[in-house]
């Protein structure tokens, strides 16, 4: 059985995360705000979150640091293959996108699953949670192009994989010099997205500054909400 805080931590994760693709699905007619907002929240997610944390695994696990780096350039291009391969239609391209950033989050949330379980902060789980629902937002931006059992697949994954993360945490330990290596390859994945979200968000826009000026605005505020909830997990 799990602790009783990691369970408790795990499941408000996982609520925060279905809320904020709720509200990304519950308003398709802004996509091009989601997309921004997506955009600005992952870039925090890797800026602030994933990059250190991987950087800083690395130089405690006694590993190359430029190792972190590299494996999320690496990752980064072999996403933007995946994305572009096969017909280059943009809803094919869109939807590849997508399931690359879902699975990279499940990554990321599998490690913050343990994180919970061996922290055993309420504190933890509710910055965690803060930071699940930027998540979530952007993975429901994202998904929006895919069919609803696709996308129903993908945030029960993005759900549970807190909840094995702590199971596994409390079992075992998760190797130190796998960790850094994970977390820099989710990195490169989600860089990739937050690329497409951007394109996606300023698509059909003219040059106006005005109509620029809404997409901009979107993702510095979900970077700003998104630093908050960074930094409380800090």
């Amino acid at each position: 059985m799990l602790p009783v805080t990691a369970l408790l931590g795990s499941t408000l994760v996982a609520i925060a995360t279905l809320a904020g693709a709720w509200l990304a699905r519950r308003c398709p007619d802004q996509r091009q705000i989601w997309f921004a907002a997506a955009a600005g929240a992952l870039l925090i997610i890797v800026g602030l979150h994933l990059l250190p944390d991987a950087w800083a695994g690395a130089r405690d696990a006694r590993m190359w640091p430029p190792l972190v780096p590299i494996a999320a350039v690496a990752a980064f291009m072999v996403a933007r293959l995946v994305a572009r391969a096969g017909c280059g239609c943009r809803e094919h391209e869109d939807q590849r996108v997508g399931s690359a950033a879902a699975a990279a989050l499940a990554t990321h949330r599998f490690l913050e699953g343990a994180a919970i379980a061996l922290a055993g902060s309420a504190t933890v789980a509710i910055a965690l949670a803060a930071h699940a629902f930027a998540e979530g937002l952007a993975a429901g931006a994202l998904l929006g192009a895919q069919p609803r059992r696709r996308v129903a697949a993908w945030l029960s994954v993005m759900c549970l994989s807190p909840l094995l993360g702590a199971g596994t945490a409390d079992i075992l330990a998760i190797p130190e010099a796998v960790e850094p290596v994970l977390l820099a390859v989710a990195a490169g994945i989600l860089i990739q997205a937050a690329w497409m979200s951007l394109r996606t968000a300023f698509t059909g826009l003219s040059h106006n500054w005005l109509l620029l000026l809404r997409p901009f605005a979107t993702s510095a505020m979900a970077a700003a909400v998104t630093v908050l909830a960074v930094r409380g997990v800090g």
